[in-house]
């Protein structure tokens, strides 16, 4: 049967991940991004504004998908316009494919800010859950913009008749330039600032993370995730927590981090240094070490998302993922985060993103 994908938000770390997995795979694929990616041999790239339903119609005019996979996500001053925004954004995709009647299955990814909380209550008093992380547990009683995503999802299957899965992976580890959540990169110039300036690479989380069991999800495991889903019929309609199968505990993996760049680690010291303090005022710094050292992108704020790594990795909590509920259907990936966070930074350095 022929398989036709539209990823949705291609240019993202899971898209673009998602992207190369289905290519390897035999399908047909359809990359939609506001400035989609040229670069990626078979990838059919579509440029459309995912608020604009009129561009999104002409976009689409000769695209019938099989499936649709939603990876993109606008972030807001608050959450009500989180959710009038992302919202939209999913509606308006599912929409302009209706009439088609080609679409059999849509994914959207999410994450685990469907249990942790919104920006704005993010792990905070009163919402924190029991840990590990499981699928069943309920909705918070609060607004939040994946659950807008999903019933918009949900409300476009009950009308067009297709299955859906939702995909909750944790932080995401894989490379994208001018992402708004990127914790590996954002921690791989941090180190290069380090390095750079004889600092120390200092822990700017909590306690609880510190010395906490964590995860995380490379954008790998989540693309396998999300192809796993579209062939397994026994995965329809069902929502999966993706992370990358290994626990572990910062205070752990920060050395390790450190040693693959060459700086002195410092860890947790009874206070929360955040990062987006530390490095407030290294763009010009950045800009002085990209002509310095041929770097392709001088931009700091383009590289680095230290907002949403402090948000990480300052949580009152340790955070862990449970995945049995896909384990039990089949599915198997795996993937060493050590190794996922070596992999992208030899990734950085040979796209010349970090010295």
């Amino acid at each position: 049967m022929n398989k036709t994908a539209l990823v949705v938000g291609a240019s993202g770390i899971a898209g673009s991940n998602l992207a190369i997995e289905l290519l390897q795979n035999g399908w047909d694929v359809y990359g939609l991004a506001r400035s989609p990616q040229h670069d990626l041999p078979g990838l059919r790239p579509v440029a459309a504004d995912l608020l604009d339903p009129a561009s999104l119609t002409a976009a689409l005019a000769n695209v019938a998908p099989t499936n649709v996979f939603i990876t993109a996500w606008l972030r807001q001053d608050t959450e009500a316009e989180n959710i009038r925004v992302n919202a939209s954004m999913v509606r308006n995709i599912l929409a302009a494919l209706s009439s088609k009647k080609s679409v059999r299955h849509v994914a959207l990814v999410t994450g685990l800010k469907h249990y942790l909380g919104p920006f704005e209550a993010y792990a905070s008093a009163g919402t924190l859950p029991e840990t590990p992380l499981r699928e069943e547990q309920p909705r918070l009683p609060i607004e939040n913009f994946y659950y807008a995503q999903e019933d918009e999802v949900y409300a476009a299957a009950e009308r067009d008749g297709f299955n859906w899965s939702v995909h909750r992976p944790h932080t995401l580890i894989g490379k994208a330039v001018g992402n708004a959540m990127n914790m590996g990169s954002t921690l791989a110039v941090y180190a290069s600032i380090c390095k750079e300036t004889g600092r120390p690479f200092q822990w700017p989380g909590s306690q609880a993370q510190w010395q906490g069991v964590s995860d995380v999800t490379d954008a790998r495991q989540l693309a396998r995730q999300l192809v796993w889903a579209a062939d397994t019929e026994a995965a329809y309609n069902t929502a999966f927590n993706i992370v990358n199968g290994d626990v572990f505990r910062w205070q752990w993996l920060w050395g390790r981090l450190a040693n693959w760049f060459g700086v002195e680690a410092a860890g947790f010291d009874g206070t929360i240094r955040p990062l987006e303090a530390a490095i407030a005022g290294d763009s010009d710094l950045w800009r002085e070490m990209a002509q310095r050292h041929g770097l392709a992108e001088p931009d700091l704020g383009r590289l680095a998302s230290a907002w949403h790594t402090d948000l990480d990795l300052s949580r009152p909590i340790e955070v862990m993922t449970d995945m049995a509920r896909s384990r039990k259907l089949g599915f198997t990936g795996y993937q060493s985060t050590e190794e996922s966070f070596y992999d992208l930074f030899a990734q950085l350095r040979t796209e010349r993103l970090i010295p």
